[in-house]
């Protein structure tokens, strides 16, 4: 029985490291998806899209592993826990890089349009934002530190202000005519593709507080209720 459960422990391991390496696979995604757009390198975007095949492939393999072990181990307390969530990480490490690849189709879209300035000092800054958050996520994981994970959402908050501040500035050089409409447009959907990005990574970091203590996600939107109907008496939705 030991020996079993030793070989069981070694194969969440293995799976753990497969969940590191498509975390790295991101991280590297993030900042190359970044140059493609500011360097207008529609070669470098042929490859993100190419390479996001295999990042797919990955991903599901780590869900069908984590469904078997399930399925034949029966596990409990941590173990369930860890298996759980690695199938939910996975997914949320591959729609991550599905928004590198969105960001290399928007680059394509405006193809020949140069960027001001301004707009690209601030996709600099949201990328490696967008990039420093799945690092400590990744590392939160890894360490199982559900304190380093729980700051990931007070992390994210730069890059939401980050987003907004872009928005503003779109709005500030449409009004001066000084920038395509249709540039405009897709600059915005960058702009909220890395916002996306930092949301996953809060995701991974709350998986992350759930394998190592049990918290649930879900009981942030519970509080709030209960918030609302202590100060109120009745609960209204957001």
């Amino acid at each position: 029985m030991e020996e079993l459960r030793s070989t069981f422990h070694k194969e969440i391991e293995e799976i753990r490291q497969e969940v590191m390496s498509l975390g790295k696979s991101v991280i590297e995604a993030i900042p190359r998806a970044t140059a493609v757009l500011l360097n207008s390198d529609l070669e470098g975007a042929d490859y993100l899209l190419q390479a996001d095949d295999e990042i797919d492939a990955r991903a599901i393999d780590i869900e069908e592993k984590c469904f078997q072990e399930l399925a034949l181990q029966s596990p409990v307390a941590g173990d369930l826990r860890e298996l759980v969530s690695m199938i939910k990480i996975a997914g949320e490490l591959e729609r991550s890089a599905d928004l590198a690849v969105n960001i290399c189709k928007a680059a394509r879209r405006i193809y020949g349009h140069k960027i001001d300035p301004e707009l690209s000092d601030l996709i600099a800054k949201m990328s490696e934002q967008a990039q420093q958050l799945f690092i400590s996520t990744m590392e939160a994981f890894n360490d199982h530190d559900a304190a380093k994970a729980a700051a990931i959402d007070d992390m994210d908050s730069f890059l939401d202000g980050l987003h907004r501040r872009f928005i503003a500035e779109i709005f500030e050089i449409h009004a001066r005519e000084a920038i395509d409409l249709q540039v405009a447009v897709q600059l915005a959907m960058v702009a909220r593709f890395y916002e996306r990005i930092g949301d996953h990574a809060v995701n991974v970091g709350e998986r992350t507080r759930f394998i190592v203590t049990g918290w649930k996600p879900e009981l942030k939107g519970a509080a709030r209720y209960q918030a609302r109907l202590d100060a109120t008496g009745e609960i209204r939705r957001p």
